[in-house]
């Protein structure tokens, strides 16, 4: 009787199971790469379940707080086991998993090229996830494949089964088909092998631009479940408005904010204001606390919307956090379209956009459209996400969300004045899946903005540059 895909496959690799730490060390350059990568990924201390682990040198490298292999071949395990004894392996099958609980993160790495139904396989993962959970998947380029079938000749690679003929649109297709979607996707490796100096610039510069990404050995795609619409869990909400100079704005504030989720708590961080400000706070609090839930911080020592908005969100009790800037350009009534797309978990970090629909006159000067502009092309090849309106200043994320992001904050610095691209990037490093809500944006009714157009606009610059070699460049 012929033997099936998944025999071969499992007979291929429990005979190579002896020999594969020789081949790592042959091909070792591409595996550090490889490492890099999925530490860039996933942080540490996380529960993490690796689906075809071999001998479990990826998942030991993720410092995972709980990590668990898995893999078809049992002489794989063996050898797993014996190396990491403090994570748990066992043979089985990503096709038919026996285990039935959600971890943080999910790797498969070079596995579905050895699938024999890699949609059943995608599937399955629906047991080892939740909502919150995500799915890192690594396979390498087609483009690549005659390459592979020659390194394989000349002995400098491991020889592999038949692999699945898989191009970039098939994966999504299939990751489609399985009810899950894809948060951002990328590829890494433009030569995987180490030539001193010339390596290190090509992979790290030349391969992350248009054309030449293309050309990459590593793709890769981060994965979440597709959330499903027909939850009916509400929840706590809390809407931090920096104000500075909006005495003006401050009651229309209160009065336009709809009551948004099972309860809407209004935090006015007020900024050292030159007018009535303070005052007018003070008085709508007195005005309309037994109807609303009001609060008031004041930035005594400090100043700046970044500084605003990240007080304001240390003392929201909701479960859910929001920003509404006090000069009411973006529509307060607009506020339970990001609460909802964040409750149905169609996004996980969501942001107004300024951009899609017409603008009332003087809304927003010319060179600021420029500007924004130029940031969204920018912002969308950075994240690998596609980002129309990187400045507007509504945005909604969940709280638990926020305190992970606030966790890393180091990582990008700490010279965002108005806090956008601070929550940006830290949620795109977190692979939080990003969403945008086209508003209409209003001129102001009362004030002047407080944005100077050129200095923050080269600190802005100065981020993203920053930022570049942070997430990209890395």
């Amino acid at each position: 009787m012929e033997k099936t895909h998944k025999e071969i496959v499992k007979k291929h690799y429990n005979a190579l199971a002896s020999k594969r730490d020789e081949w790592k060390k042959k091909n070792s350059f591409y595996h550090k790469e490889l490492e890099n990568l999925c530490r860039f990924l996933i942080p540490q201390n996380k529960k993490i379940i690796e689906l075809g682990c071999g001998t479990g040198d990826l998942l030991k490298a993720l410092h995972p707080s709980i990590g668990v292999g898995i893999d078809i071949a049992e002489e794989m395990v063996k050898i797993a086991q014996k190396k990491h004894p403090h994570l748990s392996f066992s043979v089985g099958d990503i096709q038919n998993l026996s285990i039935n609980e959600p971890f943080d993160y999910v790797v498969l790495s070079d596995l579905i090229g050895n699938l024999e139904d890699v949609q059943k396989g995608l599937e399955e993962l629906q047991k080892v996830t939740n909502e919150e959970a995500r799915i890192i998947l690594t396979c390498y380029n087609y483009f690549w494949e005659p390459a592979m079938i020659i390194a394989e000749k000349l002995g400098y690679k491991m020889p592999q089964p038949f692999q699945n003929w898989l191009t970039k649109k098939d994966i999504e297709n299939l990751i489609y088909l399985a009810d899950l979607e894809i948060v951002k996707k990328g590829d890494a490796v433009l030569i995987p092998i180490d030539i001193p100096y010339v390596t290190t610039f090509v992979n790290r510069y030349l391969a992350r631009l248009p054309l030449f990404k293309n050309l990459c050995l590593v793709q890769y795609f981060i994965i979440r479940r597709k959330p499903h619409f027909y939850s009916d869990k509400e929840y706590t909400t809390s809407v931090i408005i920096p104000a500075r100079n909006e005495e003006g704005n401050i009651e229309a504030a209160i009065l336009r904010t709809p009551k948004v989720g099972k309860h809407t708590e209004l935090i006015f961080v007020e900024g050292h204001s030159k007018d009535n400000t303070l005052s007018e706070i003070k008085r709508v609090m007195k005005k309309y606390g037994d109807k609303k839930d009001i609060k008031l911080i004041q930035q005594k020592n400090s100043n700046g919307k970044a500084d605003a908005v990240r007080k304001g969100f240390e003392k929201a009790t909701g479960e859910i956090l929001m920003i509404l800037d006090a000069d009411l350009t973006v529509p307060p009534e607009d506020l339970p379209k990001f609460y909802h797309a964040l409750r149905l978990r169609k996004g996980e970090y969501v942001q107004g956009s300024r951009l899609v629909y017409s603008m009332e006159k003087q809304a927003m000067r010319f060179l600021n459209i420029i500007g924004n502009k130029f940031f969204s092309i920018a912002f969308s090849w950075l994240l690998d996400q596609p980002i129309k309106d990187t400045l507007c200043g509504t945005k909604a994320l969940y709280k638990s969300d926020y305190e992970n992001l606030a966790k890393g904050r180091t990582y990008f610095g700490d010279f965002d004045p108005f806090g956008d691209f601070d929550l940006i990037f830290g949620a795109a490093k977190l692979n939080l899946k990003i969403l945008e809500i086209p508003i209409r944006y209003r001129a102001r009714t009362y004030g002047t903005t407080n944005i100077k157009r050129f200095t923050h606009g080269l600190i802005l610059l100065k981020m993203t540059l920053f930022a570049a070699k942070k997430i990209k460049f890395i």
